[in-house]
Formats: structure tokens, sequence, C-alpha cells
């Protein structure tokens, strides 16, 4: 049997008065996901282990099922390995966010969700402004990108910028953990201020200004690690190949790390507007050859952040009929068996715009399956589902399971 999993990032959330009550999950028409949720078993899943934060390179990485206090090194280390950057011993890497501040004002994580092509102009001038034997910028997808410090101290504190929308940033900048770490934390700190006064006039900026746009007028470094000890997949659960599907680098970072082969989407943006179809198509593509393929949507998650609860729902619409429909009607007309999974990786509620640790909601059918009592997949009627709250790696191994 062949096994996909696909996980809709931040799909969860709390009830809303605005969706009467509901959550996105319960209010979207999502048929799709409904009809698997009878035909299969249902459950939660804690994705976010002990001791950490509600990220999603964590969240994803424990629905791989990999345990997590022995291979995490943050969310950098994984978006190095997505845009093949090769980390040497000594070198630390961080997620390098291109955010928009006003005054003293973090305003938004993602600077209006500033396109590829102009950030790949903004973090050249910054590697030529700022940039040294040390100290590496370089580029990834929209306003996520890396930075890379040789001789770097992660013993840090670091505040995820979206966690933070409308906070003033000072209070928030980077504080040592350990004495042994505050060169590292003053470094970094000074790289925050000085980008503000480079990037403040760049030309780039002066246009999105003047379309109405925020600009990119400072970098904010976060989730600091080196290169982790991770064993494939493979490895782990005895399959021979797998596959990745993702517009998000840690996601794509996670499968290198992991040994799945990166499939790249033509028009897969990490946003509402993702080529849901072609990621569709390509996850079955790829099934064809492969015997796992993990599917990760990240829109949900980003009308989370930005507290929309409409787009949201649109989102998860979206997932149902633009992706999920295309793989289950498909799948349909093949021989071979295939078990499918959906979950998020955690929830984003729209209220508070940032991430929490709740335990989220997950299917699993495999043809043949005894389905429980559990009609809708949503996160209150998955508490009558047969699995109860999993831990750990109890989810991928009962998925797994043949």
């Amino acid at each position: 049997m062949k096994h996909i999993i696909i996980l809709g990032d931040g799909m969860a959330d709390e009830p809303i008065e605005a969706l009467g009550g509901k959550t996105p999950m319960q209010y979207a028409n999502t048929p799709y996901m409904d009809k698997l949720a009878e035909l299969g078993v249902t459950g939660q899943m804690k994705t976010v282990a002990n001791g950490f934060h509600p990220g999603s390179e964590v969240a994803n990485m424990a629905v791989l099922g990999y345990d997590l206090p022995k291979v995490y090194e943050g969310r950098g280390v994984l978006e190095a390995a997505s845009i093949g950057v090769t980390l040497q011993p000594g070198e630390m890497a961080m997620r390098c966010n291109l955010i928009c501040v006003e005054g003293d004002i973090l305003k938004n994580h993602s600077s209006g969700h500033i396109s590829t092509e102009e950030a790949n102009e903004l973090i050249r001038f910054l590697n030529e402004k700022l940039g040294s034997d040390r100290v590496k910028f370089h580029t990834g997808v929209s306003y996520r990108h890396l930075l890379v410090i040789k001789g770097g101290d992660k013993r840090l504190d670091c505040t995820p910028p979206h966690d933070v929308p409308l906070h003033p940033f000072k209070p928030l900048m980077i504080k040592a953990e350990v004495p042994e770490a505050g060169e590292t934390a003053g470094l970094l700190n000074e790289l925050i201020l000085k980008s503000q006064e480079i990037l403040a006039d760049h030309p780039i900026n002066k246009k999105r200004i003047a379309a109405g746009k925020d600009p990119a007028n400072s970098i904010w470094p976060w989730s600091p690690g080196y290169r982790p000890a991770m064993q494939t997949m493979q490895e782990m659960y005895g399959f021979k190949k797998g596959a990745v599907i993702s517009a998000v680098d840690l996601i794509r970072g996670i499968g290198v790390y992991a040994g799945l082969e990166v499939i790249n989407v033509e028009g897969a943006t990490g946003l509402w507007n993702t080529n849901y179809e072609g990621k569709a198509h390509a996850a079955l593509e790829a099934l064809k050859t492969n015997d796992f393929v993990y599917l990760h949507v990240e829109a949900s998650d980003e009308a989370g952040h930005e507290g929309d609860v409409d787009l949201k729902v649109k989102t998860i619409e979206y997932l149902d009929n633009r992706a999920i429909r295309i793989i289950y009607e498909e799948l349909q007309k093949w021989d071979e068996p295939v078990g499918i999974a959906i979950l998020p990786d955690h929830p984003t509620p729209c209220a508070i715009r940032t991430h929490t640790n709740t335990p989220v909601p997950f299917l699993i059918y495999k043809p043949g399956i005894q389905p429980d009592s559990v009609t809708r997949f949503d996160e209150f009627s998955v508490l009558d589902g047969k699995y109860g709250v999993l831990e750990k790696d109890l989810f991928i191994k009962e998925f797994l399971k043949e």
C-alpha cells in the first residue's frame, strides 16, 4: 500500500463569533474531508512536544515521527537545506524574515508578502552592505530568507515575528540565554538596526511605498541552530522512496533531511492563491513512483496570521475542492490501494493571529478500514474518534501500518 499525507498548515482554529460560534473548519463546506472522515478513523494528535514553541517546523517534524528533543536544531537549518546551503561545522543558520516596521512597531512579519524577485534584490544589497566572511545572507522565498553566522552561539532567546504583529520591536530583540552567547546576540541586534538604516531608502521600498504596499525595511533573524543529525524516513519506516511537495522552504528542508524527493510545482506560492490543482496532480504523479508523499499546503496558516476569517474559510474549501477532491477521485480508479491522512500541523487562530499548541484533528483512510462513528472532519467532531489523542510517533506509525 502507498500512503499520502495532506497537511493544511494552520487549518485548525477556535470558535469564532462571526461564524456563529463555529471554527473555520466547521463552517467551511468540505464534502471530501467529511467523506474521508466518515469512511476512515479519526482522532487528535499532539504535534508540539513539551517545552517546544508551536512552530511549523516543530509540528511538521512531529507529524513525520521525529523525536524533537533529539533532532531539533531550529528552522534556519531546514531552510538552508531547502535552498541548497550546506552548513559547515561551526556555522549557525537562522531564519531571516524581511519584515515591515513603522516607527517602533513591528507592523507585520512578511513585508506585505513581498515578491521573491523584490526580496532577492534586497538580500543581495544586504550582503553587499552587511555581509562579511562571517555573515552571509541567502535568498529564500518571498519574505522567508536565511542568515548564516560563522562561529555563532545558538543559545539565544529569539521571538518569531509572526507571533508579535503590532508590538514594539525593541523589547523583542535577541537576548543571550547564557553569557557566552552575548557576542552573537549583540552582532545580530546590530545587524537588525543597521538593516533598518540601509533599507529605508532602497529603491525597491520606495516603489512599494508609492504603490501603497508595506516596505521591507528590516531584517528579523530567529530560530538558530546547527546542522541536525536526522535519520531518513526510509531508515525509520522501511519504505523505499518518498516525496515532499510544498512551497515553503522549511518543509522542503525537512524533506531533504528526511530523505524525501523535493518536487517543485509551478504556481505554488504558499498563499491563498497557490496552485492547488497543480499540487494535487503533482502528488498523484509522485505516488506512481514513490511509496510515500507529503503534500503540504500553507494557505490557511497565512490567512490565520492575517486574522482574515473569510479568507481562512475559503482556503479550507479550496484545499478540499481543488486538491483533496482531485486526489480522492483519481485514486478510486487505481488498482493499487493508497492510504490517505489529512490533518493540520497546529492551530493558527484568527483571533490571536499566531500558532497554539492545542492538539489537532486528524483522519486516516485506507481501503477496507473499519470506520469509527465520526462523519465530519473538524476540531470537535474527532473528539468522538477511535484514536483519542496520539503523541510522538504513534500517528505516523499507525498511518503507515499495513
